[in-house]
């Protein structure tokens, strides 16, 4: 898959589970949830225990089914070992523009983080195909978004932190491309009960608020 079909399907599905366990076997059990929940993009963050391992092994066996990438990627070394396991986008919670270079050498697509609108258009300019709002939630929410794309309608924002059942149909008619949603969706208490029913049961409900709001938005032009 190429980074314009990657990029496709990311605004396709307009949900980024960010996947954080502690453990290998965690974090394949809540992958497989997500997908029986109709969501097929998954982030690994390289903060779960085996990180490029598990991608690697994710993109031998579902490689086709689902859509995988890795997040909390702080530096071009990290990013270059996710790609070669397999990674088919790049996530960073901050601003590297040697990281964002590193992805665009290999034809991957990159998700940086910014938080500040210096950051945002730097972040943009350097390549970046995605510019992650992170910690959105505590910088104002769905209110700085649309602060945001009032200066800077052409970048396409996704934010993470904040992003629940509640706020996604916000977010979305804010004009946001797609939201990273991390505890809400993959729960610790579900993965540690060995409860995959549950993640499943909110990776529906997250489809069905992303497919409705964009209805409504639709509807309202």
């Amino acid at each position: 898959m190429d980074k314009k079909q990657v990029s496709e399907q990311i605004r396709s599905i307009g949900i980024i589970p960010v996947v954080r366990a502690a453990s290998a076997d965690e974090a394949m059990l809540a992958v497989d949830a997500i997908y029986a929940g109709g969501i097929t993009t998954v982030e690994i963050t390289m903060t779960v225990p085996g990180a490029v391992e598990i991608i690697r092994k994710l993109s031998a066996s579902r490689g086709s089914e689902v859509l995988v990438g890795a997040g909390t990627v702080l530096d071009p070394e990290s990013a270059q070992q996710c790609i070669d396991a397999g990674a088919q986008f790049i996530v960073s919670p901050s601003l590297s523009t040697a990281t964002i270079e590193a992805a665009a050498k290999r034809g991957i697509l990159m998700m940086s983080g910014a938080l500040t609108p210096t950051e945002i258009v730097t972040a943009w300019r350097s390549g970046s195909d995605f510019v992650k709002v992170f910690p959105c939630g505590q910088v104002g929410g769905v209110a700085y978004i649309r602060a945001l794309r009032g200066p800077l309608p052409q970048i396409p924002l996704v934010p993470t932190g904040g992003v629940n059942l509640n706020t996604a149909a916000d977010f979305i008619a804010a004009g946001c491309v797609a939201l990273g949603v991390g505890g809400e969706l993959v729960q610790v208490a579900a993965l540690k009960a060995r409860k995959p029913e549950i993640i499943t049961a909110a990776a529906r409900q997250f489809v069905e608020i992303v497919q409705r709001a964009r209805g409504c938005v639709l509807a309202a032009k």
